[in-house]
């Protein structure tokens, strides 16, 4: 652009602003009560699972947001209407074996959402929400002592069920259709280090207190970066794609510091103080103001780990 047309720019738009055009600053935001993060739990016949709720406001009146269920990942709200305290949306099914919408609705009352969904049998499913804690920090953490996860030649310090996972010379092995394996131990800020290896294909994650997952798996899918090895499945995408052949060992090391989170992959930072805005799906809860575990994926294919180390902040 001509230095000429960078001067003028700025006078023709001011010339074209009209009363409409104004900025919104000095307008109440649409439905404040509702706008913001929603950590939810479902009451679903064969137990509690979390869900998670995004809401902000599009223009001067009309709601959109996003929302997470108890598996896959975030997906985009077109319109959520809010009126004398019930809120309402609809999403189109994603992994669910369900061929219609997914409606929801809640009363918010007193800073607390009650409501329903609809199963794919057309049973009603009750659900409670409480706004999600920001997880804001001050200062800079100062880190402990490094805490490793994997015994030698057993599962101590992993919590049961832990079927079809093996340990063997330092290597926490899983042939895949495994249970998802959580640490016994919790935590709340840290940096993580963690080596994995993967054959063609496979599919794992690592969760961040329980709640946050980082990809791990082989795929060149047509899916979003998001999806793919490196990043917060469904929230943040890898900048850089630096994963290694199938068969390697590659390694991530995580920092995760209330939500504030920076991933390097095999070296090269890929993830760098990023937030992120709620819980995964395959979440293990919602509760995201709580410390929270370390949990491998092992439902989904064949994985290895070694070398799991843990620094907690004091």
């Amino acid at each position: 652009m001509s230095t000429r047309s960078v001067l003028l720019a700025p006078v023709l738009l001011v010339g074209m602003l009209t009363s409409h055009d104004r900025p919104l600053q000095a307008q109440e935001p649409a439905n404040p009560e509702i706008v913001g993060r929603w950590d939810l739990t479902v009451h679903a016949k064969g137990g509690d699972h979390p869900s998670w709720l995004e809401v902000w406001t599009s223009g001067d009146t009309h709601l959109v947001g996003q929302f997470v269920g108890g598996g896959g990942s975030a997906r985009p709200i077109s319109r959520i209407d809010f009126a004398n305290g019930t809120v309402h949306f609809s999403i189109p099914p994603q992994w669910d074996k369900r061929s219609d919408d997914e409606t929801y609705e809640a009363t918010l009352t007193a800073g607390t959402l009650e409501g329903w969904t609809m199963s794919p049998s057309g049973e009603r499913i009750a659900f409670v929400g409480k706004r999600a804690p920001t997880l804001a920090r001050t200062g800079t953490p100062t880190w402990g002592d490094p805490h490793a996860l994997i015994a030698a030649s057993s599962l101590a310090g992993w919590r049961e069920p832990n079927r079809g996972w093996t340990v063997s010379d330092g290597v926490l092995t899983s042939v895949g259709k495994a249970d998802n394996i959580v640490s016994a131990a919790t935590f709340t800020d840290f940096k993580a280090h963690v080596e994995f290896r993967l054959p063609r294909g496979s599919n794992s994650g690592f969760y961040l207190r329980g709640r946050y997952e980082v990809q791990i798996e082989d795929s060149d899918a047509a899916e979003p970066p998001l999806d793919h090895m490196g990043g917060i499945y469904g929230f943040l995408a890898p900048t850089w794609d630096t994963r290694k052949q199938p068969g390697e060992w590659q390694a991530f090391d995580v920092t995760l510091v209330g939500r504030i989170v920076s991933v390097e992959m095999n070296g090269t930072r890929v993830i760098c103080d990023r937030e992120i805005p709620g819980i995964t799906g395959g979440a293990l809860d919602s509760d995201e103001g709580s410390p929270g575990p370390v949990m491998l994926q092992g439902d989904h294919g064949a994985i290895e780990f070694r070398n799991i180390v843990i620094t907690p902040a004091r």
